[in-house]
Parts: structure tokens; C-alpha cells; sequence
């Protein structure tokens, strides 16, 4: 019988708490030989194709592929053994994330506080994937983390 490896996903957008949360996912894939799967997600703002934009719509997915490629590019030789999936998809983040992490053992993500969610420790993102998972996740915050137990 053949051993499932682990798989770990991340979610990165350039924050410094996604940043501690990719440093942190790849360090965990070293020591359970596992791998990661580093996430982002982009969208078409919500008032695309109802006004014209003056200059074009800007290079969204080019845009997210450059912050991924960026945050890999600062933890890069951490680990070098460590397959590191980078994934560009477009979609909500929460809900990108959500799919991602389907048969994962861990979801990790980093918390700006910026959502629906402002006065809350946690980003609307963020609260989204802890109350949504099926697996763990782990939330950075401000260089800490609190961890919450996925569903069934």
C-alpha cells in the first residue's frame, strides 16, 4: 500500500501575514514531508463591464501571478526540497481557497483584518475558510497564529 503524502494550502496576496503563513507551510511540508500548494486568487471588479475604464482594465491575473511569483521569490531556498505548487485562479478568495483545500490536510492562511469583518480578529476571508474548511486551518495574524479545527 502506497503513502498518501501530505498537502498543505496556503493562501498568499502579498500581505506580510500571507507571507508568514507560506514561510510557515513550507516549514510544516519539511517536517511531515509533505507539500504546498500556494494559492491566489484574482476577480474582475464588480463594476466591470457596466463603465468603461479610461486606460483598459489593468492585467488582473497578470497582476496576481507577479504578487504569487513575488512572495515565492522572498522564501525561496527556504526549503529547497519542498515541492511548492504555485496557483493562479480566478474567483473569490474564499471560495478559491475553500476548493483548494479539498482533501488537504491543512489550510493556511494569513488575516489583514480588512473584510466585512474590521473590528474582528480575523478577515472576512479568513473567517470564511475557518467556518467553511474540511480541514484544519491555521490563521496568521500579525506574526502569530491560531489554529481552528476543520468540519466533517
Amino acid at each position: 500500500m502506497s503513502e498518501q503524502k501530505r498537502r498543505i494550502v496556503v493562501g498568499v496576496d502579498g500581505s506580510e501575514p500571507s507571507k508568514l503563513a507560506l514561510r510557515w507551510a513550507i516549514r510544516q511540508a519539511k517536517l511531515t514531508g509533505g507539500s504546498v500548494d500556494a494559492v491566489i486568487a484574482w476577480r474582475y471588479p464588480s463594476t466591470y463591464g457596466w463603465a468603461p475604464y479610461p486606460d483598459g482594465l489593468p492585467d488582473l491575473e497578470g497582476m496576481a501571478k507577479r504578487t504569487l511569483i513575488g512572495a515565492l521569490d522572498e522564501v525561496s531556498g527556504l526549503e529547497p526540497d519542498i515541492l511548492v505548487r504555485p496557483i493562479v485562479t480566478e474567483g473569490h478568495a474564499a471560495g478559491v481557497l475553500l476548493d483548494a483545500a479539498r482533501g488537504a490536510d491543512l489550510l493556511v492562511v494569513g488575516s489583514r483584518g480588512h473584510g466585512g469583518f474590521t473590528s474582528a480578529l480575523l478577515g472576512s476571508v479568513s473567517m470564511l475558510c475557518v467556518l467553511h474548511a474540511r480541514c484544519p486551518v491555521l490563521v496568521f495574524r500579525d506574526g502569530t497564529a491560531a489554529a481552528a479545527g476543520g468540519g466533517p
